[in-house]
């Protein structure tokens, strides 16, 4: 807040400062300027003691500097006051340092939600525009009729050919599948080692296979299970893909397999590399398991 000069020196001029001058020429509320009071944190020079009313000096406001310059470091107003008499040079540093650490884990977390929150929020904008159906404006013709071209209609019953831009992952450990395990075992498995691996499991957790024979043999059957982290240091490489989509629960992806297999080969693609599957729209936005929305996607030559 900007003082005129003018008002500076005609409260420079007094013995003392009402609440309201005092609040105004610093910038702290009244209410706040109270509470200190009531705390024993910071008092002013005089009361009237008829009605109780607070007065300050000018020089308090060089005072209160201390105070105010700690807790815009959201310094706890008990550590201010602790500090408040003796302080030292050396003191301060290590106050202040020891802040520095405190809001450095802070930044970490806020910036760690914030990617939750752009992840979620661009899985589930897309699914939501896939079952509604649009236009593909990055669509790769491929030399058929059948492939998808720009301006064509895409929806999750249909198997495209979209560009994809490069995405970071966490890769879990490998899985071992025996006869008769469960989807739910090696994905339990996966989340105990979450935080040995630094994995958020608020993230987009998504399957991976190493290529797109494992994936049609064993679709429910992960090779690997992956967090979708911006930091990680595991990349879906930019490019073009084959991509299909199946409505259902964990590992229940119908015939889709087989549909994107006669896809590549009535339009005589090569696909190579690892199989991505990872949900668009899951529990999070969705109370059916059975309206749980699959994107699976492997790179073509």
């Amino acid at each position: 807040m900007e003082i005129s000069y003018s008002l500076l020196y005609r409260i420079y001029m007094k013995d003392y400062m009402t609440i309201k001058e005092f609040s105004k020429l610093t910038g702290i509320e009244q209410t706040t300027l109270r509470y200190w009071d009531d705390i024993g944190l910071f008092s002013p020079t005089r009361r009237n003691p008829e009605n109780n009313y607070r007065y300050y000096t000018p020089e308090q406001i060089i005072a209160v500097n201390f105070i105010t310059v700690l807790s815009e470091l959201s310094i706890p107003l008990k550590t201010i006051s602790e500090m408040e008499e003796g302080r030292t040079p050396d003191k301060i540093i290590e106050l202040i340092e020891h802040q520095e650490k405190i809001l450095d884990m802070e930044m970490r977390s806020l910036h760690e939600k914030y990617s939750i929150i752009h992840a979620r929020l661009e899985l589930i904008n897309y699914g939501k525009r896939l079952l509604e159906g649009y236009r593909v404006v990055n669509g790769v013709k491929i030399g058929s009729e059948k492939a998808v071209k720009e301006g064509e209609l895409v929806n999750e019953e249909k198997i495209s050919v979209l560009h994809r831009n490069m995405k970071k992952f966490v890769l879990g450990p490998r899985n071992e599948w025996n006869p008769g395990d469960s989807f739910y075992e090696h994905f339990i498995g996966f989340c105990k080692s979450a935080k040995d691996l630094r994995i958020n499991l608020s993230l987009p957790i998504g399957g991976l296979h190493t290529d797109f024979k494992s994936f049609s043999k064993a679709p429910g059957e992960p090779d690997y299970f992956f967090s979708l982290d911006p930091s990680g240091y595991d990349t879906r490489k930019e490019g073009n893909y084959l991509i299909g989509f199946h409505e259902g629960y964990y590992g229940d992806f119908g015939n889709l397999p087989e549909r994107m297999a006669a896809y590549i080969k009535e339009n005589k693609i090569r696909v190579k590399g690892p199989v991505y599957t990872l949900y668009l729209l899951d529990e999070v936005c969705m109370t059916d398991p059975d309206e749980y929305l699959a994107q699976i996607s492997v790179a073509i030559s």
